[in-house]
């Protein structure tokens, strides 16, 4: 999507913030002993207190509110009453929702409690990398460019990029065009940034692995040696200088 009107500015700005206080809110609300299910509905009612709906829900009939991933499991993972969370997990909640039309979609990993160190470190990589992705989206710049300082950043920590996955244009649906975003740097992804593109920067930073293969739920994606991974994503709009982050409500 590409800005148009004031109209759809307020819109962008409203949902995101909605998906980033959701986000946050279940961030804390996450403790040992709960399962993925139970934090899943915490979203759902939030999201209904905000007006919001859920966008894999009404884009995909996602059979959850959220995508909640734990531990070897990188994204799209399914909530689940079975599913019990615990002391030192690495987890991952991605919040997306639409209202009024318009669409805002944020993620985050995280570790419940105690972190190992590689997980700790993993998660902040995921962080850092991301805001030197944001910072590449101004207008001129290539889409290329944002992978480019994602991967950068990576390898600095001692870490990868999961290459099939990717960021993606938003705004007007959850996925539109821009269709890929890539976390490392990709010549065939040469396109210029446009002020008022709106889009959803998200880094798979990964231990080892760089491939996602999907699971036989048909949803759950994870890697082929079990990599650990994290996720971190804000939707944003591009500008001639710093972009509008939507999504900065979520604390990430």
């Amino acid at each position: 999507m590409s800005i148009e009107t004031e109209k759809d500015l307020i819109g962008l700005k409203k949902i995101g913030k909605i998906v980033g206080l959701v986000l946050k809110e279940m961030k804390a609300f996450a403790k040992s002993g709960m399962s993925t299910k139970e934090l899943d509905d915490f979203g759902l009612d939030l999201l209904k207190r905000y007006g919001a709906r859920s966008a894999p829900v009404i884009t995909y009939n996602f059979p959850g509110t959220t995508c909640i991933s734990v531990n070897r499991e990188i994204a799209h993972g399914i909530p689940s009453s079975k599913k019990i969370l615990k002391d030192g997990d690495l987890i991952n909640i991605d919040v997306s929702a639409e209202l009024g039309g318009y669409f805002g979609d944020n993620g985050s990993s995280f570790i419940l409690g105690q972190a190992h160190p590689i997980l700790s470190s993993l998660v902040d990589c995921s962080r850092t990398s991301l805001y030197k992705g944001v910072a590449q989206a101004k207008a001129g710049n290539r889409i290329s460019d944002i992978g480019k300082a994602i991967h950068e950043e990576a390898k600095s920590y001692g870490f990868t990029v999961i290459k099939n996955l990717m960021g993606h244009g938003t705004g007007g649906s959850l996925h539109e065009a821009p269709k890929y975003i890539p976390c490392y740097e990709d010549k065939r992804y040469s396109q210029k940034l446009k002020s008022g593109m709106v889009l959803a920067i998200e880094t798979f930073i990964s231990t080892k692995s760089e491939i996602a293969m999907e699971t036989s739920d048909g949803w759950t994606l994870v890697t082929r040696d079990g990599s650990y991974v994290a996720q971190q994503e804000h939707t944003i709009v591009v500008t001639d200088q710093e972009p509008i982050l939507l999504t900065a409500s979520n604390g990430v």
